[in-house]
């Protein structure tokens, strides 16, 4: 009997191995933290806040996550001190106010996601100014400053994309952020021109007038959004060329019975409705990742996931492509036959996986998951982020192999190793791998996600008490290019 309970034991080991080696040791698994109309932060006081957001961030590393993408720019304000925009009314409750007692949430978010081993992508969204009516804005405002370069539409006020002046300060924003912020990205969503409003043109006669210079109207108006990712993407490589800038458009580029490399689809297109040439991004070079928002269901009639998760697949063009999962949807809609299973969760991971130009997923939102919406959180553990995942190397910005880590030890407590210090450049390794070697060869040990055990930024590794065996360590850089391994210690 004892035998029999042994192998049933070994078996279910075997099984659960498995499970996890199945997992890929690269990949991007992100999470959305948004902030626009999120009451929380202006509800809490700012101890509660760092308490809220330093357990958001553990519920979604213990959900296998490893990039935060975090709002910090919702509607022309700030969730940091900026000098350019007024603090958010998402953070303090009032537009221009800064939260008492001050304090960074940027700066903050960087601090405690690298804590994690996490990368953290500031969020932007770029011509957004109001979001209701209603919303009156502080007097440091560039709107008092400059209201000729704003308009009204849907009774919500933009910045005019048209101008030139417009696309300049946006760079101006991203400039800032990046020189004074350790982001590991820029990030924008699909709001470029705002979503069409039937029978209700974008009131831009003005600057086209001025700018247009004879091309067809929807045609100029792709050419300014095309000028402001180039332009970001300029700003970015003059700066700080390892920060990079990632787009999550609508998930339609162009429906097949527009144009015949469009998607088998019957719905609001990027190109068309929201003047947004994604895929031009990529071709260009101006963008590193894609990452697509396919928050329909596996058969949805206008927009199915499994047909356009093969599309976009197709379209990532050299750079990296991920997929944008609504966490809801996935988590309470079955999936199709012949399967019984309850979610589509799978099934979705599963088509993504599938595609060797998808790179990973980011989950919409992040709450769903920290809040565990069906169990969500518990699979992703579990299962289908159960091992940590290293976010692929971006190797069109550098693909040098890093230096190893040197001089491995562990003592009191800690494992410490040496590392050159950072100099401000794409090579600079400032991110480690600490991995556990089971038997055999530290290089073939590297193959298999399950034998990583940590991601830490920063040159040591508190040890767990209930942790012994072989270690070693390997290195990434700016752009997670990864090291040959060190040294072996044993830990006793």
């Amino acid at each position: 009997m004892m035998k029999k309970v042994i192998s049933l034991a070994c078996l279910i080991a075997a099984g659960v191995a498995a499970m996890t080696a199945a997992n890929p040791k690269t990949e991007f698994r992100g999470a959305w933290m948004h902030t626009v109309h999120q009451g929380q932060y202006a509800s809490q006081s700012t101890e509660e806040n760092k308490a809220y957001l330093r357990n958001q961030l553990d519920l979604l590393k213990n959900a296998g996550v490893n990039a935060v993408i975090f709002q910090v720019r919702p509607s022309a304000d700030a969730f940091y001190p900026s000098e350019l925009e007024p603090w958010s009314r998402f953070l303090s409750g009032k537009a221009g106010v800064a939260p008492s007692p001050e304090w960074d949430p940027l700066q903050f978010m960087i601090d405690e996601a690298h804590a994690r081993g996490m990368e953290l992508h500031a969020w932007l969204n770029p011509y957004r100014v109001t979001t209701t009516a209603k919303q009156t804005l502080p007097k440091n405002h560039i709107y008092h400053k400059h209201p000729e370069r704003f308009v009204t539409y849907d009774k919500k006020l933009y910045f005019d994309p048209g101008l030139p002046e417009n696309r300049e300060f946006i760079n101006d924003v991203v400039r800032d952020i990046i020189t004074r912020y350790d982001v590991d990205a820029i990030h924008m969503d699909d709001y470029f021109y705002p979503y069409p409003v039937a029978k209700l043109d974008f009131p831009d006669d003005a600057s086209y007038k001025k700018y247009g210079k004879g091309m067809k109207r929807d045609d100029w108006r792709r050419k300014n959004v095309d000028m402001l990712i180039e332009g970001l993407h300029r700003t970015i490589a003059e700066n700080k060329p390892w920060v990079r800038l990632g787009i999550s458009p609508f998930g339609v580029w162009r429906n097949k019975s527009t144009d015949p490399r469009g998607s088998e689809t019957k719905a609001l297109q990027n190109y068309d409705d929201l003047y947004a040439d994604v895929l031009l991004w990529t071709k260009n070079g101006w963008v590193d990742y894609m990452l697509p928002q396919l928050y329909w269901e596996l058969e949805h009639k206008r927009a199915p996931y499994i047909e356009l998760v093969k599309w976009w697949e197709k379209q990532s063009n050299g750079r990296h492509m991920y997929i944008g999962q609504d966490v809801v949807k996935a988590m309470t809609l079955p999936d199709i036959a012949p399967s019984t299973e309850k979610t589509q969760l799978r099934h979705k991971i599963e088509l993504a996986r599938a595609g060797k130009n998808i790179h990973g997923n980011c989950w919409w939102p992040g709450y769903s998951i920290t809040k565990n919406v069906n169990g969500v959180a518990d699979s992703l553990a579990n299962e289908f982020q159960s091992t940590i995942a290293l976010i692929p190397a971006y190797d069109w910005i550098s693909d040098e192999t890093p230096a190893a880590p040197s001089s491995l030890k562990a003592k009191d407590g800690r494992l410490t190793w040496k590392s050159a210090k950072p100099a401000g450049k794409v090579e600079d390794t400032v991110k480690f791998v600490v991995y556990h070697l089971p038997g055999g060869d530290a290089a073939a040990a590297m193959d298999d996600p399950v034998n990583i055990v940590d991601v830490v930024y920063g040159n040591e590794w508190a040890i767990p008490s209930d942790t012994h065996g072989r270690y070693f360590v390997t290195a990434l850089d700016r752009v997670n290019n990864e090291s040959l391994p060190s040294s072996v210690v044993e830990i006793k």
